[in-house]
C-alpha cells in the first residue's frame, strides 16, 4: 500500500480535489467576505472528519502527545496560510492568482531543501519545475490576459506568496515530526481549530455575515468543506510515508490548473481553449511524465545494484 505508484495515485486524486477550489471560492466569494467564508468552511471540514478518527480519549491522548506539531500545522497550513490566500485572492485577478498558486512547488521544493537535508534539489526536479511553471503562466495567459495592475494586486501577490511559504513550511514539519499522531486528528483538529479562530477573527474585521444566502453559497460550501476533509486528510497521511519527499510530492500540484482550465471550459459560459492554454497543459503533463520516469530508472537501477 506504501508503493511508489500507490503514493502517486493518492497524490493525483488529491490534487483533483483541489482543482476544484478556485472556482468554488470565486463563487462563494460573490455572497461572502474572505474570511468568514473561509473560517466557516474549515469549521465544517474539520467536524466532516470528527467522526472517522479515533475514540474521544485516544483523541485528546493523541493531541495532547503531539501538541507542538498539532498547533504547528494549526497556525501555519489553516490560520496564516488561508487567511493569506482568501485574502490575496479576492485582490488579483484570477489568472495572475493562479500563476502565484502555481508557483507552489517551487517555494516547497525550496523550503524543504533549507529544513530537510535529505530533500534536496536535484537536476529532475529544477527542470520540472521549471517547466510546470513555464506552463501554468501559458494556461493562464490563454485564458486571460494577467498583470499587476497597481498596490493592491502587488499586496495580493505578496499575501498569496506567504501562503504558499507557510503551506510549505507545514508539509514539511509534518514529513518529519508527525510520527505518531493519526492523520485524520491532525487533519480534523488543525481544520477546525483553524477555522474557529478565522471565523472568530473575521466578525469584527468583516462584520456579522449576510442572513441570508442562496442555495449555490451553500453547495458551494459543503463542497469545499468535503473537499479540504479529504484532501487534507490523505495528504497528511503520504507526508507520513517512509521515504516520501515533500518536494517530490508537491510537483504534482502543477496538475491543479491543468484540470482547473478544463472544468472552467466545461462549467464557465464563454470560457474555450486556447492554444496557449493547450500548450502550457501539454508542457507540465510531459515534463511529470519524464520527472516520473526518471525516478522509476532510478530506482531500478538502486534495485539492481543493492541485489548485487
Amino acid at each position: 500500500m506504501n508503493s511508489k505508484r500507490n503514493t502517486i495515485f493518492w497524490a493525483i486524486i488529491a490534487c483533483l480535489l483541489w482543482s476544484t477550489a478556485y472556482a468554488g471560492i470565486k463563487i462563494g466569494l460573490q455572497y461572502d467576505k474572505p474570511l468568514h467564508f473561509a473560517g466557516l468552511r474549515f469549521i465544517i471540514s474539520g467536524l466532516m472528519i470528527l467522526p472517522f478518527t479515533v475514540k474521544p480519549w485516544k483523541y485528546i491522548k493523541m493531541i495532547r502527545d503531539h501538541w507542538k506539531i498539532v498547533v504547528w500545522v494549526t497556525l501555519l497550513q489553516t490560520i496564516i496560510n488561508y487567511v493569506l490566500f482568501y485574502l490575496g485572492m479576492d485582490m488579483v485577478p484570477g489568472a495572475l492568482g493562479a500563476v502565484i498558486v502555481g508557483s507552489q512547488p517551487l517555494v516547497t521544493a525550496l523550503v524543504a531543501a533549507i529544513m530537510h537535508k535529505e530533500d534536496r534539489l536535484t537536476r529532475g526536479k529544477v527542470t520540472t519545475i521549471i517547466f510546470g511553471i513555464a506552463g501554468v503562466i501559458m494556461i493562464s495567459a490563454g485564458r486571460q490576459a494577467f498583470k499587476i495592475g497597481g498596490a493592491i494586486e502587488l499586496l495580493g501577490v505578496l499575501l498569496i506568496l506567504g501562503a504558499n511559504i507557510a503551506t510549505a513550511t507545514s508539509n514539511v514539519l509534518v514529513s518529519l515530526r508527525s510520527n505518531g499522531i493519526n492523520p485524520l486528528v491532525l487533519s480534523s483538529f488543525s481544520l477546525f481549530t483553524g477555522g474557529v479562530i478565522i471565523y472568530l477573527f473575521a466578525l469584527p474585521v468583516e462584520g456579522v455575515p449576510r442572513q441570508s444566502l442562496p442555495l449555490d453559497y451553500w453547495l458551494v460550501l459543503l463542497w469545499l468543506s468535503f473537499m479540504a476533509a479529504f484532501a487534507f486528510s490523505l495528504w497528511f497521511k503520504l507526508l507520513q510515508r517512509p521515504g516520501v519527499k515533500v518536494s517530490e510530492l508537491n510537483l504534482w500540484k502543477f496538475i491543479i490548473p491543468v484540470v482547473g482550465a478544463i472544468l472552467s471550459w466545461l462549467l464557465v459560459p464563454g470560457e474555450k481553449p486556447e492554444w496557449l492554454t493547450l500548450t502550457g497543459m501539454i508542457i507540465i503533463t510531459v515534463s511529470l511524465i519524464v520527472f516520473f520516469l526518471n525516478v522509476r530508472k532510478s530506482e531500478v537501477k538502486k534495485a539492481i545494484v543493492s541485489n548485487k
